[in-house]
């Protein structure tokens, strides 16, 4: 009679830090959840996200903050620096600086449709 050895499968929970060493890595991919970032972005939108990418106020970034991540718009007023959603219905956070940003979008695209994108560089 053969004995079977089964190996747990658990998933993988990264902490934070052990993400962020992955920042000088290459463009990744991230599917739009809800509707703060209407009506530019709709939920189910994929964006593309360099995470090296230039910042400046207005760029659309994804950003670590209050111990998640966030999808928001990068503004800059009197030097302090918000993140900002697109939907009037969710308010602006303020942010300690740039070292929360960890990715600039790049591109945005409809799932399903390859000509329905648009470049944000």
């Amino acid at each position: 009679m053969a004995t079977h050895k089964f190996i747990p499968i658990h998933p993988a929970e990264p902490a934070p830090d052990e993400i962020d060493a992955c920042a000088g890595a290459e463009p990744y991919a991230l599917m739009v959840l809800g509707d703060a970032m209407l009506p530019e972005f709709e939920d189910g939108d994929i964006i593309v996200v360099e995470p090296e990418g230039l910042t400046r106020d207005g760029s659309f970034v994804v950003a670590f903050h209050n111990n998640e991540y966030t999808f928001r718009q990068l503004r800059i007023i009197d030097g302090k620096h918000y993140l900002a959603a697109l939907n009037d219905l969710y308010p602006s956070e303020e942010i300690p600086g740039l070292e929360v940003i960890k990715g600039v979008v790049i591109q945005k695209k409809k799932p399903g449709k390859r000509k329905s994108f648009k470049s944000y560089v």
